[in-house]
């Protein structure tokens, strides 16, 4: 059974930096043929789960929402199995629960409903 694991939230000012990171389980990135894209999205209180970032597979491409463009980057180590979120320049907004998602064989997608393996969350807060 597919497990993600997040890693890495805290409280920081604004200004600075953290990194999240998810470690999957259950599955090989390189098994058999399967591959995964892998995606960041985030959850603030009374808001619904937003995309942030998202890494494919075969070319690594990145795709970021707008809000975070410049100032998140997204990567992964397939021999690891870790998907990493480095955040740099937060701001307050930025503030919420960061969930790490997952769909076996993929193109990668915006739509949280698009993906069928998520951890548990990890919470961002940012101080201004």
């Amino acid at each position: 059974q597919v497990q993600l694991v997040e890693s890495g939230g805290g409280l920081v000012q604004a200004g600075g930096s953290l990194r999240l990171s998810c470690a999957a389980s259950g599955w090989s990135l390189d098994n058999y043929g399967d591959y995964y894209v892998m995606a960041w999205f985030r959850q603030a209180p009374g808001n619904e789960r937003e995309f942030v970032a998202v890494v494919s597979w075969s070319r690594g491409t990145t795709y970021y929402a707008d809000s975070v463009k410049g100032r998140f980057t997204i990567s992964r180590d397939n021999a690891k199995n870790m998907v990493y979120l480095q955040m740099t320049n937060l701001r307050p907004e930025d503030t919420a629960v960061y969930y790490c998602a997952a769909e076996r064989n993929a193109g990668p997608s915006r739509r949280a409903r698009d993906y069928d393996y998520w951890g548990q969350g990890t919470q961002v807060t940012v101080s201004s």
